[in-house]
This record gives C-alpha cells, sequence and structure tokens, in this order.
C-alpha cells in the first residue's frame, strides 16, 4: 500500500509537470466517456434495466397479428381476454388494460387526462401494493358498477395535495362520480403510459358476444407460471385459438388472413421498436471511445519516448520490472479516472441535452435518469480503460533497450522502428475508426434528408390543431352530437383569422388511427384472397380544406352529411387503386364489416376521391387505402380540432379553447400545437440519432487530428539533427515537406481503405434504421473522404511546414 501511494503521489507531480499533455487527455477523456455514458444512460434505462414490478421476466404481452390484411399487429379483445382467463394453463394470471383519456374535473375547470381502465387483477398480476385502499374488484368489471377510481401517487400530491384521508372522496371524469378506493405507491408507472387515474374496464356481456373477438381493443398482459416457457405459452394459445375458432360465425374469412395470436416478452415487445436505433448509437459511442483511446496511447507513446532516457535510468539503479509495470499502470489508471469524473459532468450535460430532443418521448424515456449506478458504471469504465490503454505503454518501457536509451544525449534521436511502426497503427486505427462514423453520419443524414423531402399529402403550414373528447355521458346518440358539433363548426368557421375549420377523430401522425375491414359491393376477391383492413376515420367540418389535403374527384364530405338519410363516405387514391383501378370510384357502395348482408341504411356511397396521406409514418408504404365517414359514425370519442389560419397558428390558441369551452363547458381542449410541429415530432427518432451520430463523428475527426498532429510533430522534433545534416547536403525544403506529408498521406490511405470496408459493414447493419439509403452511397463516402483529407492534411501541415524550415546549422548545434 505504502508503494502503491507513492506510485499514486509520483503520478500526481508527472501529470502537473506537463500540463499540455494531461488536458488534451482528460478532454478527450470526458468527450469520449461523457458520450458513452449519455448513450448508455438510455440504453439502460429502456433496455437493460429489468420492468419495475416483480419477477418482470415472467411478464407477457398477447396481440393479434393479421398480416394478410395488412396488419401485423393489431390489439386483443375483451372477449379473447374472458375467454382465456383461467383457461390457459401456462399463464398463472391474465389481465386487460385499455389506454385512453378521460375528462376529469368540475364543470368549468375540466381537463382531460390520461387514463388506463383495468381489469381486476391486473395490479395483482403486476405485484404491485397499493399505498392506500385496494384494487378493483370482480364486481365492478361491468357497465352498472364502474364508478371506481385509482389515482397514481403524482395525481394524487398535485391534485389532491396529498391529502391522507382522500379514500372515499369524489372524482368527476366524463361527467361521472367516481369513489376513489386507492392510491398507487409512488415511483410506480406501467411501460410509458402517463396515466393519472386508473378506472376498471368494464364490459356487458363481452363473453357471448361472438362478433367482438376480433374487436380489438385492449391490451393483453399475463404473467406465466413458474418454469413455463414461452414456447409452451405460445403452443397452448394457438391450441384455445384454433378450438374456438369454429364456433365463430367468420371464421374462414379470419383464417384466410392469417390470423394468429403472438406471446411475446412485455420487456421486449415494448421497446423492440426503438432498440436497433439504441444499439447503433451506442455502438458510434464506443467507436469515439475507441478512437479516444487510440488517441491517448498515442500521446502516451510519445510522453514514454520523452522518458525513455529516465526509466532506463531508475532500472539500472535496481527498479525491477513489477515497479515500472505498476508504476505505468498507475499513472495511466489516474488519469483515466480523472477523466472518467470529467465525463461525468459531460454526461450529466448529454442526459439533459437528449431530454430536449425529445428522449422522453421514446418507450420508458421517461425513466432516463443520472444516478449513482450509472457514475459507478462510468467510473469503473474510465479505469477499466486505464488498464488496457496501459497495456501497450508498458510493452514499450520493458523492450526499450537501456544501453541505447542510456547512450541517447537528448530526445532529437531518431526512433525505433517498432515504436513508429506502434504509433503509426494506432493512428490508422483513428482514421479508420473516424471514417467509419463520419460516413455513418452521412447515411443517417441522407435518409432523414429522403424522409423529410417525402410529402405528407396534405399542407402543414398555417394549421394549429388541438384535442378534445365527448364523454359518454351526454354522448350517446347522433341528436346529441349534432348539438355539440353544430354550434362548433359554426363558431369555428366564423372566427377571425379562421379560413378553414373541420376535425377528425385521428389527426395525421399523431399515432390516433383504427383500422377497419371494409366490403365493397360489386368487387370479387380472387379465390384465397384475405380480408383487408383499411384505415377508417370520421370527420366533421371542413377538415379536407383545414388541413390542405387535395380532391381528385367529386366532393368532399360537410356537415350536412352526417344527417342525411343515404350514408356517403370518401376514399382516397390508395383506395381507388385497389377496388376501382380504372377510376370509377363515385357512386360505388361500400359498408363496414365483413357480414354477407346489411341494412341498406348502414351502406355508404362514394362521393369524393382525396389525395392520399402519411396518416402512421412518413415512410409508410403499400397502403391498404382510406375510408373517410361523417362525425356521426364516430369510430371513438377522441377528437382534433383543425383550423388553417392567416395568422400565425398558435396566436389562435386560446380562441379555440374558449369556442369548445362555450360549446360545452366540461369538454377541455388541450394538446394544442400547430401541424408542422407534430410532424416534426414524427421525425424524433430519425433526427436524434442523425445529430448525434454527427456529433460524434465531428469529435472523431478532431481527435485523429489531434493524433495525427502529435505523431508527426514528435517525429519531427526526434528527427531535428536528421532534417538539420540532409538540409546541409543539400535536400530541398519542399522535399522535406514532401516526406513528412507523404507520410501522412499513406496513413490517411490506409485508413482509408480499412475505413471504406468498415463503412460496408455498418451501412449493412444500419439498414433497418435508414431509409431510401444502401450500405453503399458514393456520394457519402466521397464526402467523407475529403471531409477527411481535409483535416488529415491540416494536422500535417504545420508539422511538415516546420520540418522544411529547419536551420542546418541551428539543428547541427542543438546537441
Amino acid at each position: 500500500m505504502h508503494g502503491l501511494l507513492r506510485d499514486v503521489s509520483y503520478a500526481l507531480r508527472q501529470l502537473r509537470k506537463n500540463l499540455g499533455f494531461t488536458s488534451v487527455a482528460l478532454i478527450t477523456l470526458a468527450l469520449c466517456l461523457g458520450a458513452n455514458l449519455t448513450i448508455f444512460a438510455v440504453v439502460d434505462s429502456i433496455l437493460l434495466r429489468p420492468l419495475p414490478f416483480a419477477q418482470p421476466d415472467r411478464l407477457v404481452v398477447l396481440y393479434n397479428s393479421y398480416p394478410n390484411a395488412g396488419k401485423s399487429r393489431d390489439l386483443a379483445s375483451i372477449t379473447s381476454y374472458l375467454e382465456r382467463r383461467g383457461n390457459i394453463a401456462a399463464f398463472e394470471q391474465i389481465a386487460a388494460l385499455n389506454t385512453a383519456t378521460s375528462i376529469i374535473g368540475e364543470t368549468g375547470s375540466t381537463e382531460r387526462t390520461d387514463v388506463e381502465r383495468v381489469t381486476s387483477e391486473f395490479f395483482s398480476l403486476l405485484g404491485v401494493q397499493l399505498a392506500k385502499g385496494r384494487a378493483f374488484t370482480e364486481s365492478e368489471m361491468t357497465y352498472q358498477t364502474d364508478n371506481e377510481a385509482i389515482l397514481t401517487d403524482w395525481y394524487w400530491r398535485e391534485h389532491f395535495n396529498g391529502d391522507p384521508n382522500v379514500l372515499g372522496q369524489s372524482i368527476r371524469s366524463d361527467g361521472i362520480a367516481r369513489k376513489i378506493v386507492g392510491v398507487l405507491p409512488p415511483g410506480y408507472r406501467f411501460l410509458s403510459s402517463r396515466a393519472g387515474v386508473y378506472l376498471p374496464l368494464s364490459s356487458e356481456d363481452a363473453e357471448h358476444n361472438l362478433k367482438a373477438r376480433h374487436s380489438n381493443t385492449v391490451t393483453e398482459i399475463a404473467r406465466l407460471k413458474p418454469g413455463v416457457t414461452l414456447a409452451e405459452a405460445q403452443a397452448q394459445v394457438d391450441s384455445h385459438n384454433a378450438a374456438h375458432s369454429a364456433e365463430f360465425p367468420w371464421a374462414k374469412e379470419v383464417a384466410v388472413t392469417g390470423f394468429h395470436t403472438v406471446v411475446a416478452p412485455l420487456h421486449a415487445d415494448h421497446v423492440a421498436s426503438i432498440r436497433p436505433t439504441l444499439l447503433l448509437l451506442q455502438a458510434g459511442a464506443l467507436f469515439l471511445l475507441l478512437i479516444g483511446g487510440a488517441n491517448l496511447v498515442n500521446l502516451l507513446l510519445i510522453r514514454a519516448s520523452d522518458r525513455a532516457k529516465e526509466l532506463a535510468v531508475r532500472q539500472s539503479l535496481g527498479a525491477g520490472r513489477w515497479h515500472v509495470i505498476r508504476q505505468g499502470v498507475t499513472e495511466t489508471v489516474l488519469l483515466t479516472f480523472v477523466g472518467g469524473l470529467c465525463g461525468l459532468l459531460v454526461g450529466a450535460g448529454g442526459i439533459r441535452l437528449l431530454a430536449t430532443l425529445g428522449a422522453d418521448q421514446l418507450p420508458s424515456g421517461a425513466t432516463i435518469a443520472f444516478d449513482g449506478r450509472l457514475a459507478m458504471v462510468a467510473l469503473l469504465g474510465a479505469m477499466l480503460m486505464g488498464m488496457v490503454v496501459a497495456l501497450p505503454i508498458t510493452w514499450f518501457n520493458l523492450n526499450k533497450h537501456l544501453a541505447s536509451a542510456l547512450q541517447s544525449e537528448s530526445r532529437s534521436g531518431t526512433a525505433t522502428r517498432s515504436a513508429q511502426r506502434l504509433r503509426h497503427i494506432f493512428i490508422v486505427a483513428q482514421v479508420t475508426l473516424a471514417f467509419v462514423l463520419l460516413s455513418g453520419a452521412g447515411l443517417l443524414g441522407l435518409s432523414l434528408k429522403h424522409v423529410m423531402a417525402i410529402s405528407p399529402g396534405f399542407r402543414t403550414d398555417h394549421v394549429l390543431t388541438g384535442q378534445f373528447n365527448l364523454p359518454w355521458k351526454g354522448y350517446h346518440d347522433g341528436a346529441s352530437f349534432y348539438r355539440f358539433f353544430d354550434p362548433l363548426i359554426e363558431a369555428g368557421s366564423h372566427q377571425p383569422g379562421v379560413l378553414a375549420f373541420g376535425g377528425i377523430n385521428g389527426v395525421p401522425l399523431t399515432g390516433e388511427h383504427g383500422n377497419n375491414v371494409l366490403t365493397v359491393l360489386g368487387y370479387n376477391p380472387a379465390p384465397g384472397e384475405s380480408l383487408v383492413t383499411h384505415q377508417t376515420y370520421a370527420v366533421f367540418g371542413d377538415y379536407f380544406s383545414a388541413i390542405g389535403i387535395p380532391l381528385r374527384e367529386g366532393r368532399y364530405l360537410n356537415s350536412s352529411d352526417a344527417k342525411i338519410k343515404t350514408p356517403v363516405c370518401v376514399v382516397d387514391e390508395d383506395f381507388v387503386r385497389r377496388y376501382w383501378p380504372h377510376g370509377d370510384a363515385i357512386g360505388q357502395r361500400l359498408y363496414l364489416g365483413s357480414q354477407g348482408k346489411v341494412d341498406e341504411d348502414e351502406i355508404f356511397t362514394v362521393v369524393g376521391v382525396v389525395g392520399a396521406v402519411k396518416h402512421v409514418d412518413l415512410t409508410e408504404s403499400n397502403s391498404t387505402g382510406v375510408a373517410y365517414f361523417p362525425y356521426n359514425r364516430r369510430f371513438n370519442r377522441s377528437f382534433f380540432l383543425v383550423a388553417r389560419t392567416s395568422l400565425p397558428p398558435d396566436s389562435l390558441a386560446v380562441a379555440l379553447r374558449k369556442i369548445v369551452r362555450n360549446t360545452d363547458p366540461e369538454i377541455p381542449l388541450n394538446d394544442i400545437r400547430s401541424m408542422e410541429t407534430r410532424v416534426d415530432e414524427s421525425l424524433i427518432a430519425r433526427r436524434s440519432p442523425a445529430l448525434l451520430t454527427a456529433i460524434f463523428a465531428a469529435v472523431a475527426l478532431a481527435l485523429a487530428a489531434v493524433g495525427i498532429y502529435g505523431v508527426l510533430s514528435y517525429a519531427v522534433s526526434q528527427r531535428y539533427r536528421e532534417i538539420g545534416v540532409r538540409m546541409a547536403l543539400g535536400a530541398l525544403p519542399k522535399q522535406v515537406l514532401a516526406q513528412f506529408l507523404s507520410l501522412g498521406m499513406k496513413l490517411l490511405l490506409l485508413g482509408t481503405v480499412l475505413g471504406l470496408l468498415g463503412s460496408w459493414a455498418a451501412g449493412r447493419a444500419m439498414h433497418t434504421v435508414l431509409y431510401g439509403v444502401g450500405a453503399i452511397q458514393f456520394g457519402v463516402l466521397a464526402a467523407t473522404f475529403l471531409a477527411t483529407l481535409f483535416v488529415v492534411l491540416l494536422a500535417c501541415v504545420l508539422p511538415a511546414r516546420r520540418a522544411s524550415k529547419v536551420d542546418p546549422m541551428v539543428a547541427l548545434r542543438y546537441e
């Protein structure tokens, strides 16, 4: 211990003695370790940490899939939940939930709040013990008895001031008074849910309603019994589905869709969409760390060369090999440990930066935080990096010939070929890794450019949107809908500054969209052709003009269409291409569902064709088509107002809120954002990785430049006398300049060749997160090479010019 403390003290003195070297090394470590800490915080929170529930590895999710119908993933139904409960031996418990919103509060002060409607087993399945009160009971799962509510801890503290006597009090939800029966523990959150209130998931005779078996509106989760594998559970669910399909009226039609139920781990399924992007970012950060490590090794090798004589003297005086190893490792680990402390600051700032980039919108992204666990991982990683970096330095120190080191008068002697080769290897590694990072950033940037160039099918400028809910109480038939929408449309259309006013129950790119099977009269499907689901929406007012969807044929829907006797609808171009490729869509008829016979008042006549819109994602392709219906067909009770304005959109926010409140004081309007903002937010998962990778690439290039400059500068100082002798014998300054530039170019070309191979491999690995971009893009590679060439030339020119200006007489007297 005494020897270790002495080595630490000596290392500190050496680091203080050479502040230039220490500063560059610490900045390098802080940037590289901080970047890795930032990305690892996201990876750790989202991918690595288990769900905060009891035995989370036994939690699974069940979802329906209809691949032949264009719906590879869908929710489950209340009917299937009731049929499977207690009848799947692999499951210890099964529960269902529905994520929704509700109008909470008293008249005039209501707000739209995220809620979760859950079945009675939900909390016990997760292993969550309520902090106060109780969970829901089975008797509270019907429409007649579902008047209870459970609050999350944050909602209880924020809206009830943490009242300890909150149990038994009432909370109004959608105009209905509900008794508060429980409060959840602090920190509880189900996946990415932002719910403040939990309500019973009620149903009515669903177990006998065969038509509802594929009316998928709920998320179904289960807990596996101890020792049961995922494959066993999947087999039992498949067997259960097969046994119950025979009694379903349209079993054959559903079978053609490729229907099956998938049983997947709850955590892995929840983060599956973001996993490739996060792993890509972590790989980029690790590349940056490798570049920083190579840079640090080169700096330490140069420093070790300068101290070669000192080490030789100490060894000649009796210092053993273990002493040399211990001292070198101690100094390197101390340096990386201090760099790790600096990296903690950079990492904490990086995590705050990620918050501004929208990281909280990622699955479970709200749990990202800087804590002691992350700090410990970062510091241990820094110390491990120090041990790894110490290996080549130790090899160099132990293989230095004592005699030649002692005979050297100064540092101006020529370095050994092995030392030069080792430094050059690390420079090539830096160039290679920087090239790969830069080309990867270029591919992501080009992919983002392609996505941003996609037309969404509507005009995003000067459009303001806001969301509201219609509660069941007071709005359960057509007449009540007319009483709300007629004055709303009238007031909105005459609001100063509004050019067009309307709405829809799912604004594009918000994740609010529904799918339904539609039957087109007169269309004869080919033998074995599957039923196809289509996106269906309910619209009101002058929605199409407000959002700027072009009319291709016929007319738009208008407010009077909700009241006429003959139902009408509008379809988009994709729908027409599928069913009426010759363009004779106007006057055609269709109905919702797949029944063989329906009433005449349930058949819709097509009165217009509009342009295709990117509803789900800008990159969506192979759309099966969209159908728009009058608002009284209400596919759900959540609607968006859409207003096109001649004024700045945000200036209308107060007016729109007032219009809705004047129509019904209990209904609030919130989530008010311009359409341009919504489009920008839909690109977060693409824009943020491109930006972060570009930052990594820029830092990597800077580190490569520092590494090349350091190595060449040291080479010039080592060969100072040699250069002087050559110039005294007639060598021209341009020849000396060319020699050192040639060395830099050789390192660049070798690094580029390896970088090209690495870029191809990286492009292949990134294919899942790229759009319209292949693994090899010659424009990106050319730009990457030019950027790398510029940086390397910049790093080479200064040392080379200094070598070409050596005065022979001064160099020969230098010793």
